[in-house]
């Protein structure tokens, strides 16, 4: 009989020396890298607390933290002897539109006699300082991303990210209700004022705070309509849910509307029952299971709406409808659009310049010229507008990575993980429905957060509990059994691993 195989570690043993059922042991973890898990939590609720992250300082601080993770990543590889990183498809994108911007900062846009400029040859950017600008953003977005994909490598920091999301995202509801209801609609924190915004809790427009609420409640929701939670929980996750719901309708975001109730019904689709069969059980079962689910998201939006009701009075869905113009719906974005659509066809290839949008649409303006717009109100037609045709593959490319490994990753044994990847998805495909009305994602705060969910939906099997392990461990046994072998005597192999 063999004897005992001694426990050993999988970060220091060679690969291939380790017997087949070492192979899903968990990766260790050193003290860099916990500092990294730990500025990555800390980055979620400290870039929304400061305003979103949309002055300079804020964003200097976010670029200071992307820094230490490069520094720690170093640290890290230093003591494992070995450099962690993940083939995650979705990076490539994100350095695709950083490369796409260092291009548009060539001198390859020809001189004008009207330029006034010292220099004489001008760049492809209409905006040189606003492109260099997006590439210091775009660079620290992608390290924080990719650190996600890296250090969030295990179950426990798995549960622990998703725990920051949740009691942040509840804590920053009551937040926001509390200084809507409480102090005054027009102050942040009760002493910044901001008398032209529409700010809502830190944010200073109240669209980015229902933009936040769609991915931070995605991941509770997914949990609910996967059917993973506790029976005790239920209620508590419902409650959760519901507060950062209604905290969503009191901003009067008319797009953050539409995306939330899209946002179930892709829960309710894609967790509608198992994989397809012809079989009359399957059939009965899927059809329960969809009746399960509508049954779920109306009762959601039944208690969001009476919570609403109850805290902003009868009047919030009248003062709603009445915030709508009779003779433009879309409050002057089918205007913004046609500019935009106007700045489109003039830069095809590669667009007028990561950030410079704000300085063209003066330029195409067809009314007086005066008016300067920084977003378009449409993320589709601003990427095209900024990155050309060259952009719009790469944000088509992303989406495409996106749900096909999303939807991929969803078809594991781990429930837990299974539900964090489908509230991921639906985070991300609610923000991704608001973006034909609004700029959300132009938010650094919204814009990591999406990027941590694609990474939940995305990031390989470190992070899942091999439920299946003690199933096909006994029907091992059993089939030694049988061929007349006890299971004592049994050796280990690469099934039961």
């Amino acid at each position: 009989m063999p004897a005992e195989l001694p426990e050993q570690n999988l970060a220091t043993t060679p690969r291939h020396t380790r017997p087949a059922r070492w192979t899903k042991v968990e990766t260790a973890h050193t003290f860099a890298s916990r500092f990294v898990f730990l500025i990555l939590c800390v980055a979620i609720v400290l870039t929304t607390l400061a305003y979103g992250t949309v002055h300079s300082w804020s964003l200097a601080v976010f670029t200071f933290g992307a820094v230490a993770i490069i520094g720690l990543w170093i640290a890290d590889a230093w003591r494992l002897r070995s450099l962690r990183v993940s083939r995650n498809l979705l990076q490539l994108t994100l350095l695709g539109a950083f490369l796409l911007g260092l291009i548009q900062l060539l001198p390859l846009g020809g001189s004008s006699a009207a330029d006034l400029s010292l220099n004489p040859v001008k760049s492809l950017s209409a905006d040189p300082y606003a492109t260099q600008f997006f590439l210091v953003q775009i660079a620290a977005l992608l390290i924080y991303f990719s650190a996600t994909l890296v250090f969030v490598d295990s179950p426990r920091r798995l549960r622990n990210l998703v725990r920051t999301i949740t009691i942040f995202g509840f804590l920053l509801a009551m937040f926001g209700l509390t200084q809507s209801l409480i102090g005054s609609p027009t102050r942040i924190y009760w002493i910044r004022e901001l008398p032209q915004s529409t700010a809502f809790g830190p944010f200073i427009n109240r669209h980015h705070f229902a933009g936040y609420m769609e991915l931070a409640l995605a991941v509770p929701l997914g949990l609910l309509f996967s059917g993973v939670v506790e029976r005790e929980k239920r209620l508590l996750y419902i409650f959760a849910v519901a507060l950062m719901g209604i905290a969503l309708v009191m901003t009067n975001s008319r797009g953050g509307m539409i995306s939330f109730v899209a946002e179930l019904f892709f829960l309710v689709v894609i967790t509608s029952g198992a994989k397809s069969g012809r079989r009359s059980g399957n059939r009965k079962t899927r059809a329960f299971a969809a009746i399960k689910r509508l049954a779920l998201a109306t009762g959601i939006l039944i208690v969001l709406v009476g919570g609403v009701v109850l805290l902003g009075g009868a009047d919030v869905f009248t003062r709603l409808l009445g915030s709508v113009n009779a003779e433009d719906p879309t409050t002057g974005r089918t205007h913004f659009w046609a500019v935009t659509t106007d700045i489109i066809r003039h830069h095809p290839i590669v667009g007028a310049g990561m950030g410079a949008y704000g300085v063209l649409y003066s330029q195409y303006d067809s009314r007086n010229g005066l008016f300067r717009l920084e977003q378009a109100h449409n993320d589709y037609l601003q990427v095209l507008a900024d990155g050309g045709i060259v952009g719009g593959a790469l944000g088509l490319f992303f989406l495409f990575i996106l749900f096909r490994q999303g939807l991929a990753r969803r078809e594991t044994r781990d429930d837990f993980r299974r539900g964090v990847s489908t509230g991921a998805l639906a985070g991300c495909f609610a923000v991704l429905v608001h973006s034909f009305f609004d700029f959300t994602l132009h938010t650094t705060s919204n814009t990591l957060l999406f990027l941590v969910l694609a990474a939940l939906a995305t990031m390989d099997t470190r992070i899942e509990r091999d439920s299946g392990r003690k199933h096909r461990r006994r029907r091992s046994r059993s089939q030694s059994s049988i061929e007349g072998e006890t299971p004592q005597n049994a050796l280990p192999s690469a099934e039961a691993g």
